[in-house]
């Protein structure tokens, strides 16, 4: 931290007076998030609120990758349920495929790889799709058995899932979304909401609500200045 410190001090004394007036605006709000983080921990250790678990519950995995994909899988959403469990971290990312990869799923019956499939067999890319959705479906049910106080760690996370395509002819205009979880009660399920003809139909509208529900409230982000309606 000190040698962060130092060479901001140095920074700051090369650049202009406007320079360096932005550049503490921007330290200054690091140090303000820093300070809501703190005192976030502070009240929810006020409240009682604690991990579910203290350390992991389960045995070291084998080091390397698995070979079989469905249990490279499985262990992935392990570790990520883990994570969540005891409070490693609160955000996470999570990728089940690549549009562009050349792995074969020979698991599912299929001999061609991914790419390929997507662009010339699109009946079989629908049992590659249900495997990898089975898959967050899986997630999902792990965090609906941790109770959290009155409600499940699934009530108490905001998941979004999405395809970078919607077929593939490269078409990225019409892209399906999931909303799953409960954001802590902020969110309500079982709904379909269709915003393709709606004017502020921009994903940075929705990353604006999902920032709500973390306890970041900003005015703006990306192209967006305004959440999606209907979502809340």
């Amino acid at each position: 931290m000190n040698a962060v410190l130092e060479d901001a001090r140095s920074l700051k004394r090369r650049l202009s007076v406007s320079d360096r007036q932005r550049f503490e605006e921007y330290l200054g709000s690091v140090h303000e998030i820093e300070g809501r983080i703190k005192r976030a921990g502070k009240e929810q250790a006020a409240g009682g609120w604690k991990p579910t678990l203290a350390a992991p519950d389960r045995d070291r995995p084998a080091d390397g990758i698995p070979p079989e994909l469905p249990e490279y899988w499985r262990l992935m959403n392990d570790i990520l349920l883990l994570a969540f469990r005891t409070d490693s971290t609160r955000i996470a990312t999570m990728k089940y495929c690549n549009d562009a990869s050349i792995i074969v799923h020979s698991h599912l019956g299929i001999r061609d790889n991914h790419h390929y499939l997507a662009h010339t067999q699109p009946d079989t890319l629908i049992t590659l799709n249900q495997f990898f959705t089975s898959q967050l479906a899986y997630l999902c049910e792990r965090m609906a058995e941790v109770q959290e106080g009155d409600r499940t760690l699934l009530d108490n996370t905001a998941i979004m899932h999405c395809s970078s395509m919607l077929h593939g002819n490269h078409d990225a205009k019409q892209l399906p979304v999931l909303l799953l979880g409960g954001a802590g009660g902020r969110l309500k399920g079982g709904r379909s909401l269709d915003y393709l003809e709606a004017p502020n139909r921009r994903m940075c509208s929705l990353f604006l609500h999902m920032m709500d529900w973390g306890g970041l409230e900003l005015d703006s982000f990306g192209d967006s200045s305004e959440r999606l309606p209907g979502i809340v």
